[in-house]
């Protein structure tokens, strides 16, 4: 069914919330691989390729109280915390080992899940959680 009002929408990129930008940048890029696309040292954003959307890494200062685009939510409160966030890898046990060898801290190793996929969840330095998965 075609609705001549819908639009197309593309998912451009997930930001995560740091607090300590330079060392999440070293993360990202020198323990994970990831690619940086950009970045802005005066704005503490990096963006990193990872397929059709970038992961956002910003970082803030112990000045800010809020993120500025939602000024009564405290920056603070969201570093730290479980993402969503799901990086898909072709091994995932093969990745876990890397991984783990470049001191990457794992919450546990990777499960298999009754829908047949693995997931794995690690921390970054500001220790919020995302995820390895591979089918």
């Amino acid at each position: 069914m075609s609705n001549s009002n819908t639009r197309s929408v593309n998912l451009y990129g997930i930001r995560v919330f740091v607090d300590d930008w330079p060392l999440a940048c070293d993360f990202y890029e020198h323990k994970l691989g990831l690619k940086a696309e950009y970045k802005s040292v005066e704005f503490s954003w990096a963006e990193y390729a990872t397929g059709a959307a970038k992961l956002c890494v910003e970082g803030y200062g112990e000045e800010e109280t809020s993120t500025g685009d939602h000024p009564d939510e405290s920056a603070e409160l969201l570093v730290g915390r479980f993402l969503g966030v799901i990086l898909q890898v072709e091994d995932i046990a093969a990745s876990y080992s890397d991984l783990c060898a470049k001191g990457v801290e794992f919450t546990s190793p990777p499960e298999k899940q009754p829908w047949g996929g693995s997931l794995a969840h690690f921390k970054d330095p500001s220790g919020n959680i995302l995820t390895l998965m591979s089918e």
